[in-house]
């Protein structure tokens, strides 16, 4: 099949990988423009651009799907289907009748549930066992086309939102060419979602990685897997203007403690020990602002944070 492809970080790049390897031809890749980024503000380009600029595939970068820029050149290629994977943008109708074979999203959940644009997060935060990938006719809702494949996948103990996202992102290559070849001959079967099962999954922002140490220690240590590798949980002493700590390795530990939420009960060789609204919270890696990360043993030698200590208790 003649295909187009939307989408812009890592894991739409994989699935563009699997495309150009396999017998369809994607004929053109839409992209956001380059963004500013980093400390220095150094134009970067999206992992789904440099991935066709390698394979010598046209990039169109539209600021929006609704103009000219976008809608012209995918009417000139008359595309059989065209493929989208995080793409970050809307589609409007018109560009969603194009195709010959509609739009096809490759979503990372079993949808309906976390349908939005943080499914990953959300199910590491939810405390999920599971959860997988769906590959959807797109139609003019949020992640509400019917679906056409699913494939489940574990969520282990220690999965953070980003070694879940990279295996998410094999199973959902592999899924979509399977699931393209049947669409081609015609033999797939879409089922339409259960719209009375949804479960939201919104994009997240920098606060609500701060950490509210009156919670369980079991939500906070979900917290701190599903916030890497962003926004990253973190909190700071109390009071203002204290310098904020990046939390990125921690578990909950079962026993209570008789001092306030996010008290520094202890430190030693192998962790930072903090007081929850449920059980305490046993921090291995952390980083001070304006440092590196650390194991527990480098910070505590540090002495940056010393028993007693209250640390902050933000809205997470």
């Amino acid at each position: 099949m003649k295909l187009a492809f939307a989408g812009t970080p890592e894991f739409a790049a994989v699935m563009l990988d699997a495309l150009i390897d396999s017998r369809h031809a994607v004929e053109a890749v839409f992209t956001p423009p380059d963004a500013r980024a980093g400390r220095g503000k150094r134009v970067t380009k999206s992992p789904v651009k440099q991935r066709a600029a390698a394979a010598g595939i046209r990039v169109f970068q539209p600021e929006s799907m609704h103009s000219a820029e976008a809608v012209e050149p995918l009417a000139a290629l008359a595309p059989d289907a065209m493929v989208v994977a995080a793409y970050g943008f809307l589609l409007p109708a018109s560009i969603l009748a194009m195709p010959r074979l509609g739009c096809i999203n490759v979503h990372a959940s079993i949808l309906p549930r976390w349908r939005g644009a943080a499914p990953v997060h959300h199910a590491i935060l939810a405390g999920d066992r599971c959860t997988g990938v769906s590959i959807m006719q797109m139609d003019a809702g949020l992640d509400t086309g019917p679906i056409l494949a699913t494939r489940t996948c574990a969520i282990s103990a220690d999965d953070t939102s980003g070694s879940l996202t990279g295996r998410l992102a094999e199973l959902g290559a592999a899924t979509l060419v399977d699931t393209l070849d049947t669409l081609e001959i015609g033999t797939v079967e879409a089922r339409p979602q259960d719209d009375a099962s949804t479960t939201p999954a919104p994009k997240l922002s920098k606060t609500q990685a701060a950490i509210d140490w009156t919670l369980p220690a079991a939500r906070i240590g979900r917290m701190v897997r599903a916030f890497d590798p962003w926004p990253v949980a973190h909190t700071r002493a109390a009071g203002t203007g204290t310098p904020v700590f990046r939390i990125w390795r921690a578990e909950p530990v079962d026993g209570d403690s008789s001092e306030a939420p996010g008290t520094v009960l202890a430190g030693d060789e192998s962790a930072l020990i903090v007081a929850a609204g449920q059980g305490v919270v046993r921090i291995t890696e952390i980083q001070p602002a304006g440092a590196r990360r650390m194991a527990a043993a480098e910070f505590v030698r540090g002495r940056w944070l010393a028993p007693g200590t209250r640390l902050g208790c933000e809205p997470g």
